[in-house]
């Protein structure tokens, strides 16, 4: 794995789960990944991620929800959403509960997400450093 952190896809689409783990799997990210909010919750805690790429639109739990629920779990884990229903409405909300950016789908720019992507994990190991000195300092 050597210093790329743990990513996990969750997208109730097999096809854009399979596009993603393909290209951050090509940039060295180890990838999970997983068809609904409620598995994608699962696995994060039970293996813990530092990124996580949801989409907003999924059957039963949604992407929103999912990152009011993965607050609760980890609060350092860097949340991305991505839609096909693009809208700033939406994005104000996810951005409202802590997500850190947006993507809209279909993308037409890989180069975008593995910026979006390589900016979430450097969030990502600022917030691990400052929790670390903090609680060093304590």
């Amino acid at each position: 794995m050597g210093n790329k952190e743990r990513i996990l896809i969750v997208d109730d689409e097999p096809g854009m789960c399979e596009f993603l783990e393909y290209l951050l799997e090509g940039e060295g990210y180890e990838v999970d990944t997983a068809l609904s909010g409620t598995e994608g919750l699962l696995k994060l805690e039970e293996d813990g991620f530092a990124l996580v790429l949801a989409d907003i639109k999924m059957p039963g739990m949604d992407g929103i929800e999912l990152l009011r629920r993965v607050r609760e779990v980890d609060k350092n884990v860097v949340f991305v959403v991505m839609t096909a229903y693009a809208s700033m409405e939406t994005a104000i909300k996810a951005i409202k509960y802590g997500a850190y950016d947006y993507l809209g789908k279909p993308f037409d720019d890989t180069e975008k997400i593995l910026a979006v992507i390589e900016r979430g994990i450097a969030r990502y190991r600022e917030l691990i450093a400052e929790e670390r000195l903090v609680s060093l300092n304590a």
